[in-house]
């Protein structure tokens, strides 16, 4: 047995999760309609925002944790039990400025909520003692405030840039809720979508409303979410299964864990209003083993659900009964594609299937499935609430509603912003990014994901749209942008792209398996400066071969990075071929190259580093 430790914790966790959601025993229902919800929640927000506390609100997502924020919210916690100041203290997700954290408010009772950002155990004293106990600014800076109420002295982060440019739907709640509250979701318009569509709409009401509102899947292929749902209205049932996809393993991507962790509501209520619509009785959230705060907030949001009657069944008391759990995955990136998902909630290793059949006709366990991405279903409620026409109102012609950027690498301000599609890539860097910093020039970004593509500046003033971005050869993928500044090499980032894709193949196709370590060999020859004559072809034919061969979109794009480096930067892949050196000097630092085969002895050099799996 051993060996097997890992897979046995990581079975026991699964089982855990799977049971602690549908044990009913001792657990107690309430069958209330909305009104009453509504009401309760109202009053609960009232005695928030204007009873006689301060409410104190720490961002707590990954981006706050990476900063220190646990260490900032006990501190917190501490010094008001110290000093006697009687607050109330709530973890909430990501506001989406990155940048800033820990980021910490205060919102005094009927007052405006008052920011101080990148906030360390030692500024506590002063936050608490000065403005929560006796209502005066501390001599920190204050990063904003946000509010009706103006505080002298203070900016109106509606103005900044980074706030003004966006349009928020998806993440309207994140950084405002606490997202273990179900009633904070509720006064906030929480579960109007699902309560409009169970007491005034039709299924195919609710799915024509989808359609109308030209909202395009969030999870990189862009394909019309109202018309996904609609072809498994066609397929026999029951069961029918809603599966949502937070597997995001892509670097520079963290959207979808930011809703989870900020608002898991809005993505319950998604996923209510897609089984209504489909005639689903079930679904399954998927989330990547390990990403606690995602994993951790969504099964409290779901317990809370079936507390309040909505979810189970006779979802706020009407005829229709759907459930909720959660599927954890192993690290694999694989896993995200739809068909490799459905295997590994099936307790198989994750691994792409042969299409067709499609998961509408032949899914989990052979059943009926639709699979769509967080963002996706998290723009449900609003769409259901408002109407179609008013979210087709926002952002492009053909591609409507908003794009949810993480911006990451050489720019100023990193974070998670929503913007309306449409808006230029340029602006979004330079204007709500705050541009590449330092006095460094722009050279390229890494756009779509490890599969996506190496762009220079002729995609800043492209439009965040799928059909303009596939124009130029590009895709958007899942939200995700790496920006690099002039000490980049594009030979070097490309190596890095293909070292991850290599690594991630799940194997089960040989022309991706095996086209993948070609790639990496190739790559890290010219990085290595052991370029040989006819490299830069046989590049082009693995490519053309791994697109035309493999299963999956892993094998068939698999080449995107380097061969889009190679045609946007030919320039540093010439002065490593025929210079031996690189222009920018990043690719002679040491690097961890992972692999899932052996690798070949005589293409290393000794400043790098093998990690061999297998």
């Amino acid at each position: 047995m051993e060996g097997l430790g890992p897979s046995i914790e990581y079975m026991r966790m699964s089982l855990t999760y799977s049971y602690s959601l549908f044990r009913r025993e001792g657990r107690t229902r309430t069958l209330a309609d909305y009104s009453e919800l509504k009401t309760q929640a109202d009053e609960q927000w009232k005695e928030l925002v204007a009873g006689d506390r301060p409410w104190i609100r720490v961002g707590t997502g990954l981006c706050g944790q990476a900063s220190g924020a646990l260490d900032v919210l006990d501190a917190i916690s501490a010094e008001a039990e110290r000093l006697e100041v009687d607050i109330t203290l709530d973890e909430v997700g990501c506001l989406g400025m990155c940048y800033a954290e820990p980021l910490v408010d205060v919102q005094l009772p009927g007052g405006s909520r008052l920011f101080f950002k990148n906030v360390s155990p030692d500024d506590v004293p002063s936050i608490i003692e000065s403005y929560a106990g006796k209502g005066e600014l501390p001599s920190l800076e204050q990063f904003g405030y946000l509010g009706d109420t103006q505080i002298d002295g203070v900016t109106d982060l509606t103005t900044l840039p980074m706030m003004q440019l966006q349009e928020r739907i998806a993440l309207r709640n994140s950084g405002n809720i606490a997202p273990d509250d179900i009633y904070q979701y509720i006064a906030n318009g929480g579960y109007a979508g699902i309560n409009k569509a169970l007491f005034e709409m039709k299924p195919e009401d609710v799915i024509k409303d989808m359609i109308d509102s030209g909202l395009r899947g969030r999870g990189g292929a862009g394909f019309p979410t109202g018309v996904k749902w609609s072809f498994m209205v066609r397929s026999p049932g029951p069961p029918k299964y809603i599966l949502c996809n937070c597997e995001e393993g892509d670097p520079g991507a963290y959207n979808d864990k930011g809703i989870l962790e900020g608002d898991p509501h809005t993505l319950l209520e998604g996923m209510l209003l897609a089984g209504y619509a489909t005639g689903a009785t079930k679904g399954f959230v998927f989330i990547r083993h390990g990403h606690d705060g995602p994993i951790d907030r969504t099964q409290r949001a779901i317990e809370q659900a079936y507390e309040t009657g909505l979810l189970g069944e006779n979802v706020l008391g009407s005829d229709f009964s759907f459930d909720i759990e959660i599927s954890l995955t192993g690290d694999s990136y694989v896993a995200g594609e739809e068909t490799a998902l459905m295997d590994s909630i099936e307790g198989k290793r994750a691994m792409p299937r042969f299409k067709p059949p499609f998961p509408a006709a032949f899914g989990v366990w052979g059943k009926p499935s639709t699979v769509n991405n967080v963002k996706s279903l998290s723009y449900a409620p609003q769409i259901i609430s408002r109407g179609g026409a008013w979210f087709k109102s926002i952002g492009a012609e053909k591609c409507t509603g908003t794009a949810i950027i993480c911006l990451n690498g050489n720019v100023k301000y990193p974070g998670m912003y929503e913007v309306p599609m449409g808006m230029e890539m340029g602006r979004v860097i330079d204007e709500i990014g705050g541009g590449v910093p330092d006095g460094k020039e722009f050279k390229m970004l890494q756009l779509g994901g490890p599969l996506g593509h190496i762009l220079g500046p002729d995609i800043l003033p492209i439009s965040l749209d799928f059909d303009a971005m596939k124009g130029v050869g590009a895709m958007l993928g899942s939200g995700g942008v790496i920006i690099s500044d002039e000490d980049t090499c594009a030979v070097d980032l490309a190596r890095v792209l293909v070292a991850f894709c290599q690594y991630e193949s799940c194997g089960k196709c040989f022309p991706c398996r095996l086209g993948m370590t070609n790639l990496l060999e190739f790559v890290e020859r010219i990085a290595n400066y052991n370029g040989r004559p006819g490299d830069l072809e046989m590049i082009d034919r693995v490519g053309s071969t791994m697109a035309a061969g493999s299963l999956c979109f892993h094998g068939q794009l698999g080449v995107n990075p380097i061969k889009s480096a190679i045609q946007n930067f030919p320039e540093d892949f010439r002065v490593h071929l025929e210079e031996g050196r690189c222009p920018t000097g990043s690719c002679d630092r040491p690097v961890l190259v992972p692999r899932n085969t052996r690798p070949y002895a005589e293409d290393f050099q000794p400043g790098m580093v093998p990690l061999t799996v297998g």
